[in-house]
């Protein structure tokens, strides 16, 4: 049984999804956006916390924000703007990374970034992609903190990342967050737009006039339809397209979601930390977590976890975040303050059945995926999410971009559409 037919269809209420859909409305074109989830915001997503500020559980930072189209609007929607100094570019805790230590780090990732930054410009010239782990030097003594901070921000080792792509993107080293909440923010972006909720697309069939699409409310017909679906769903199959769009999907592939999942911890007595501290849990391993002491000034302690140490975690939920967290924060300030921590709750991307992760790098070698997969197929399928942004990919305002433009392109072409069935009708064709 057919549903409501509708011009456009969007798959996915996150930030590029919301995005598309508000760009449709602005020229006035029929939409539905059909989201999996009982919500809206994909992987921007904020809970209530007693009275303080909501807590983040997926993106919480406004990066690149003197360039970040969401920083604009915030305001305008009624979101605050937390501009105060990103913990991660404030001295860090140094009960355990004294401040030679933490000098000494920073040169050395310096000098890595210089590698890297080098690497690429001759990768471009060449179109020979390497590993970003080939440019760490050689027994450093930092290489195992550095590819732990890879493993924040790429969600993933340092050997998983393209070096290309790692260069393309654009950090203005400007970061600031959403008062009221990152996750609360994309959601009040796309509260009144037309969005069905628990609606799972499985197939896409685009042989005939119009797209066919099943979903597990039944089908729906349109005519152009944007794909806003994490990269790791597109690749395990859980949408079917037909014809095959092999290349899509092996673009999807080569852009992988990382993991980065965060803990939050209930601190008591918190007059006696600094807020917006940042604490690292080993200096001398991969597998170590990065924790924010009163992130905002709120009573408690934020974890940071990434890579396939998160993706372990993960496995066995709370409790094992909670134990490897106590375990690194008492090593660094002693064991007295496990009486002082709570745990209060763990994020889990990888086994979110609807994300598979947290946000995409391009494998070595791939970093042309990243604009197959923007690739339009026949101007009435379009690809659009973090994963497709150039310069701004593994951020939510990326996303948001991605999803305004191809809201334009399959704008036009449903308005096109649209004046030539119109003229048909009219015999003027």
């Amino acid at each position: 049984m057919s549903l409501l037919t509708h011009p456009v269809v969007i798959i996915g209420a996150g930030a590029a999804g919301i995005a598309a859909g508000r760009e449709l409305r602005r020229r006035g074109i029929g939409f539905v956006i059909l989201e999996a989830r009982d919500r809206i915001g994909g992987r921007a997503w904020s809970i209530p916390y007693g009275t303080s500020a909501p807590l983040d559980l997926g993106c919480e930072w406004l990066h690149s924000a003197d360039a970040n189209i969401l920083a604009a609007m915030a305001p305008d929607h009624g979101f605050a703007l937390d501009k105060s100094e990103a913990p991660w570019r404030r001295p860090a805790h140094q009960a355990d990374f004294t401040a030679a230590d933490q000098q000494a780090f920073w040169a050395a990732q310096a000098v890595f970034e210089a590698k890297l930054a080098d690497a690429a410009a001759i990768g471009e010239r060449t179109g020979q992609d390497r590993a970003a782990a080939e440019f760490l030097e050689p027994g450093g003594r930092w290489n195992s903190l550095i590819d732990a901070i890879s493993t924040y921000y790429n969600g993933a080792p340092l050997n998983h990342v393209s070096v290309i792509d790692y260069a393309r993107y654009r950090d203005t080293e400007v970061d600031w967050r959403v008062t009221g909440g990152y996750g609360a923010f994309i959601a009040a972006l796309g509260a009144d737009l037309p969005i069905k909720l628990g609606c799972v697309v499985s197939a896409v069939d685009a042989t005939g006039p119009t797209i066919r699409l099943e979903t597990s409310d039944g089908r729906v017909e349109t005519n152009g339809v944007i794909v806003t679906v994490p990269t790791t769903v597109l690749a395990s199959g859980a949408i079917t397209f037909t014809p095959a769009l092999d290349d899509h999907l092996a673009a999807a592939a080569a852009l992988p979601l990382g993991v980065a999942d965060k803990l939050f911890l209930a601190l008591d007595r918190p007059e006696d930390f600094a807020p917006d501290t940042r604490l690292i849990g080993a200096t001398g391993r991969t597998d170590a977590g990065s924790y924010t002491s009163r992130p905002r000034g709120r009573p408690m302690i934020e974890g940071y976890f990434g890579g396939d140490y998160a993706r372990a975690l993960e496995q066995r939920g709370l409790p094992a975040f909670a134990e490897a967290a106590l375990d690194e924060i008492a090593g660094v300030l002693g064991n007295d303050i496990r009486r002082r921590l709570t745990p209060i709750l763990a994020t889990g991307w990888a086994r979110d059945p609807f994300a598979l992760g947290s946000y995409s790098h391009a494998l070595p070698g791939q970093a042309a995926a990243r604009a197959v997969l923007a690739t339009p197929v026949d101007d009435r399928i379009l690809f659009a999410g973090e994963a497709t942004s150039p310069h701004f990919f593994s951020t939510a305002h990326g996303a948001f971009e991605s999803g305004l433009a191809a809201g334009q392109s399959l704008g036009s072409y449903v308005e096109r559409h649209e004046t030539l069935r119109r003229d048909q009708v009219r015999g003027d064709v």
